[in-house]
């Protein structure tokens, strides 16, 4: 047997059921969402699909239908669009795209980071507000108020809390799969910032036992790799630049063979010695 539909239901016995049925139906077919609800309800059914084609490891499918959610998501609701962000995120690094998993987790954290900033102008607002209001008591009746006004304060304040914790759990997120990227990646400047955001992860409270551990071998792990990466790439710029120092030298006779870089141990600079002719180098 099929299921029930709205469009075929059993017959009533019973005229007032029958009419009072109808009656539920009417209401039902005037219920009407605006454009952004209806936007918002779509883009969370795309993001149900993505996270179940994750689930079942399609993860160029789940980009797609997370693009989809995204796509309709209205764009004043950062916090959902910083969540479909981060997911997108975690499909990259399942594919081992790191350059574009690094591109959507900082996309989310850059959601985040203006979501924050939204919420503390808000509370700053709320906060002058309620030092407005408490001026203007005056009378026995307004101060009866007081406690009614407490209470709503106190919701608001459980509200923003909860809103806070679940913009840390995310941004938890964000930073272990775009810190992970950039390790991947490699290079000197992309390792420096995993080491930032390690570093970040390091003084978050919320993280599980597991997730810290990682960040602490990770920040053992990653300064050494760095520094290799720093040297290696200081020497291709130095071999770069002695190239094109011998192309513009050698009309004149010379070379940088005959230019020595003299580091000074007190200082830590460099200056530059002409060692022309096999004679005493001159500054």
């Amino acid at each position: 047997m099929s299921p029930e539909t709205p469009d075929h239901k059993p017959e009533k016995k019973h005229k007032d059921a029958q009419a009072e049925q109808e009656d539920d139906e009417s209401t039902q077919a005037n219920v009407k969402f605006s454009p952004e609800e209806e936007a918002a309800t779509e883009s969370n059914t795309h993001k149900a699909e993505a996270n179940a084609l994750f689930t079942s490891g399609k993860y160029d499918a789940a980009i797609n239908k997370y693009d989809e959610a995204i796509a309709v998501c209205p764009t004043y609701l950062d916090y959902p669009l910083a969540v479909l962000r981060s997911n997108v995120a975690a499909c990259h690094l399942m594919l081992e795209e790191w350059k574009d998993a690094v591109k959507h987790a900082t996309t989310a954290l850059d959601l985040l980071d203006k979501l924050e900033r939204e919420d503390k102008l808000a509370a700053e607002k709320e906060e002058k507000e309620k030092d407005d209001v408490e001026e203007e008591i005056v009378s026995a009746g307004a101060a009866k108020a007081g406690p009614a006004v407490a209470a709503a304060e106190t919701e608001a304040q459980i509200a923003r809390q909860k809103r806070q914790e679940d913009i840390a759990r995310i941004r938890a997120k964000a930073l272990l799969r775009r810190a992970r990227a950039r390790s991947e990646l490699g290079g000197w400047s992309t390792l420096e910032g995993a080491i930032e955001d390690y570093k970040k992860l390091s003084a978050m409270t919320n993280l599980t036992a597991t997730d810290r551990k990682l960040v602490q071998a990770q920040l053992r792990a990653l300064p050494p790799r760095a520094k290799a990466a720093q040297e290696k790439e200081t020497a291709e710029m130095w071999g770069k630049l002695k190239d094109l120092g011998n192309g513009l030298l050698k009309p004149f006779g010379l070379s940088t063979d005959h230019f020595k870089m003299v580091k000074d141990e007190k200082t830590g600079g460099y200056s530059m010695n002409f060692a022309g002719g096999g004679g005493e180098g001159k500054k």
